[in-house]
């Protein structure tokens, strides 16, 4: 999952110390949520987030068999669901569409999480446009 850590490391940002996100979440480093919201060293939020990528891509490829062995689309995916959970991704259209063997599809409905706390975010709009680039590599 080399491909998917600066991606999902450049659109979560890094802060050494816990603020509250868009929506009020707790949080550090790049972008944790489940660690003790406490100042962590550059090398920890770094080790958090190698760590981090493992763990949400391998649920990933395993809702979404059709991706395994696709590095950008499961690249893709995985950012997408590192920042909403592996829960709502593996319910995505572009799970679905993934395993339909629909691969641009899937691609496409990335895209379709752009809100926070029920708008529309630039950010999130950027991110995702960022995400669909990479997974188009190869189609």
């Amino acid at each position: 999952m080399v491909i998917a850590v600066p991606l999902i490391g450049s659109w979560e940002g890094k802060r050494n110390d816990p603020y509250l996100d868009i929506v009020g979440v707790p949080t550090v480093c790049y972008g944790e949520t489940r660690v003790a919201m406490r100042r962590y060293s550059d090398d920890e939020c770094l080790a958090m987030l190698n760590k981090g990528v493992r763990e949400f891509a391998e649920p990933v490829a395993k809702c979404t068999p059709a991706i395994a062995n696709r590095p950008y689309q499961l690249a893709a995916a995985t950012s997408l669901a590192y920042n909403v959970g592996v829960a709502g991704y593996c319910k995505s259209t572009a799970d679905r569409r993934f395993d339909a063997g629909d691969f641009k599809g899937g691609c496409e409905a990335l895209k379709f999480w752009n809100k926070a706390g029920g708008r529309v975010v630039q950010g999130l709009v950027n991110r995702r446009a960022a995400e669909y680039r990479l997974c188009m590599v190869g189609l």
